[in-house]
């Protein structure tokens, strides 16, 4: 037998799941299966970065065109053996000077590649597209990437695997001199404040000739260079004669054999 009061409350819920089915659909046909794109630009704005390459012009930034150029929505920098280089050369963001900030891009290089990430760094007279500062240390065998590496200036500041204080020179009148502080390519007024993990296991986790995500934390004298999530170096740097606390973003192209480096998702946020 049939209950009344049953069939009474079907009828009353059957508008109201009408209902809701369609706004269930409704708000799913607006969401459903958004691009790959859209959600990385959805995730950049609500963490306050912004882009720096449209992947479409070098709006934006400067360099050697004859080196640099934009093939399916990516940067490419290439030597081959009819452009060789006298002297390293750099793309450099000229939209900005950051001092506090997080710098997030994906890179990939070819084998025989040697190039970096420059940031609070000062153009040099004389050279065209050259700069000097620190640097994200990028190279196709994994030798020094990740490393903290200061461009025309006091070389190595951290290799992979060390978190680095950088002293205050110990005579100021030697501040113009930097060449007495360095031996061996790396700078001799530092100290290794303890260890981020064995280079050799932290260059398992880079892949060879495959994308890789490179995050700068750059924030007052703390300096920190993560690949792929992971922190390869951190420099501490106390040294007020030499260190700089703003400047140009540049891409590398290093002088050496022919090669390759490729550039995507270049994003910034001020800190």
């Amino acid at each position: 037998m049939k209950n009344k009061n049953c069939d009474y409350r079907i009828r009353l819920w059957k508008p109201t799941i009408l209902i809701l089915l369609l706004l269930g659909f409704s708000c799913k046909d607006k969401t459903a299966d958004p691009k790959k794109s859209d959600i990385e630009e959805l995730a950049a704005m609500e963490d306050n970065f912004i882009s720096l390459f449209n992947g479409k012009t070098l709006e934006g930034w400067e360099g050697d065109d004859r080196l640099w150029r934009i093939e399916n929505g990516t940067l490419i920098g290439e030597l081959t053996p009819d452009s060789p280089l006298e002297s390293n050369t750099f793309l450099i963001w000229k939209d900005g000077k950051p001092q506090d900030f997080e710098l997030k891009l994906d890179f990939r290089i070819t084998e025989s590649g040697n190039s970096g990430v420059n940031y609070r760094s000062e153009q040099v007279d004389g050279i065209p597209f050259a700069l000097k500062g620190y640097q994200a240390d990028i190279d196709g065998k994994n030798s020094y990437t990740g490393q903290n590496y200061e461009e025309r200036k006091r070389t190595t500041l951290a290799y992979r695997g060390e978190k680095a204080l950088i002293r205050s020179q110990p005579n100021p009148e030697e501040a113009g001199s930097l060449g007495a502080n360095v031996k061996n390519n790396a700078w001799q007024n530092r100290e290794i404040l303890e260890s981020i993990g064995n280079s050799d296991s932290l260059k398992t986790q880079i892949k060879s000739g495959d994308w890789n995500k490179c995050h700068l934390i750059i924030k007052g004298n703390r300096l920190q260079h993560y690949i792929n999530g992971i922190l390869m170096s951190e420099v501490i740097d106390n040294d007020t004669l030499n260190r700089e606390s703003s400047g140009y973003l540049g891409l590398q192209l290093h002088v050496g054999p022919p090669m390759k480096v490729e550039y995507r998702e270049i994003r910034l946020k001020n800190l």
